[in-house]
């Protein structure tokens, strides 16, 4: 296989999966707020990460089981908390607040931070982007681990913009009151469902760090 398309290939199969990430910036493209900086931010992240993942971080990130059970501790509490915020404005039906016809919009430091959050404390980010990018990685030359690091970026690239951008046009369904509780109660499952997944996670490394 070509080493661009194989790049290609390995970051879609990691990043396609509606996670904690690809939640938010729906629903935030849903909404058309923020949705660059959004998308921005979860690309540049990619970037940072595979780009140290290929370089040789991952052997670093998979000896650390300390650094790991930290990311995955907080980013739980961090997950149910976000979770819990869903549930209730599914109950509440708030997240349709109109005022003058237009939805209320969040602040862009607020969303940002959010992005931040749900991205850098999930240690499966680390594993999916340093650890089994760069374990791939490791395997090639330098001229090649560029083209498959040009590959991974391009999807990730795409997917993110794509994501966000396409997102805006279901928005004509997003019109009552009733589908954005649907939505936020399936946010709150996702998130519920990625907290419960890293507290089992962290309580295994627990295990052998204490």
């Amino acid at each position: 296989m070509d080493t661009f398309l194989h790049g290609f290939v390995v970051c879609f199969g990691l990043i396609v999966s509606i996670g904690a990430q690809n939640a938010f910036l729906l629903k935030q493209g849903i909404l058309k707020q923020h949705v660059f900086w959004i998308a921005f931010i979860c690309f540049f992240c990619d970037v940072v990460l595979m780009t140290l993942g290929v370089l040789g971080l991952g052997s670093l990130i998979s000896q650390s089981p300390l650094f790991s059970f930290g990311l995955a501790l907080f980013g739980g509490i961090f997950l149910l908390s976000y979770g819990s915020r869903s549930f209730i404005s599914a109950y509440r039906g708030t997240s349709q607040l109109l005022v003058g016809g237009q939805t209320l919009k969040a602040s862009l430091k607020k969303a940002v931070m959010i992005t931040l959050a749900i991205t850098l404390l999930n240690p499966h980010v680390y594993i999916d982007t340093v650890v089994i990018v760069g374990g791939i990685g490791g395997t090639l030359t330098f001229e090649e681990k560029i083209t498959f690091l040009l590959g991974t970026l391009t999807c990730s690239f795409l997917w993110f913009f794509g994501l966000g951008f396409a997102a805006g046009k279901l928005a004509g369904y997003f019109q009552n009151q009733r589908t954005w509780q649907i939505l936020d109660t399936l946010t709150g499952l996702i998130m519920y469902g990625i907290a419960a997944s890293l507290f089992l996670y962290a309580i295994k490394l627990g295990g052998t760090i204490f």
